[in-house]
């Protein structure tokens, strides 16, 4: 058994920039920043963030482009994905490390990240936050509860 499953909950580096397919299914792609502070050896806190190139698919990467902005906080849910190409210029070979994302979540919202406080944003947008997922059933705002999980299930 195996899995390859991905949490991060980070801000936006950039805009959203979404692309369609030939077959017209939407392709978004950006930047996502996570942070943690330690002390280093001198006992003096440290600041490191890391970047994470993250892809969203089909109505997710729609609603994406549509509803975040730089700077916005989100949690995404998805896998790790590599891959490899040619770099046409050199011809040397370039790597790249994904996160395909299938769950999105907004922390702030747009309203909220333009300036609003956070009570008129939840307001304006009917509440804090909002939740999208990716595959089969319905792509909008998931509330349902997970299936029934027995010890039997529990790997370990």
């Amino acid at each position: 058994m195996s899995v390859n499953k991905v949490i991060l909950v980070g801000r936006l580096g950039k805009d959203p920039e979404t692309r369609y397919t030939p077959s017209g299914q939407g392709v978004c792609n950006f930047s996502l920043a996570t942070d943690e502070t330690f002390k280093d050896r001198n006992g003096e806190r440290q600041k490191r963030t890391e970047w994470h190139r993250i892809v969203l698919w089909g109505k997710l990467a729609e609603i994406s482009q549509q509803y975040l902005k730089k700077g916005m906080l989100v949690y995404i849910e998805g896998r790790i994905q590599s891959h490899s190409w040619d770099d046409k210029t050199t011809g040397q070979k370039r790597y790249a490390t994904d996160i395909v994302a299938n769950v999105m979540r907004m922390l702030t919202s747009r309203a909220e990240s333009s300036g609003m406080s956070h009570s008129a944003a939840a307001a304006a947008s009917g509440s804090a936050d909002s939740e999208f997922n990716q595959g089969g059933g319905d792509d909008t705002a998931s509330s349902a509860p997970g299936p029934d999980i027995s010890d039997e299930d529990i790997p370990f």
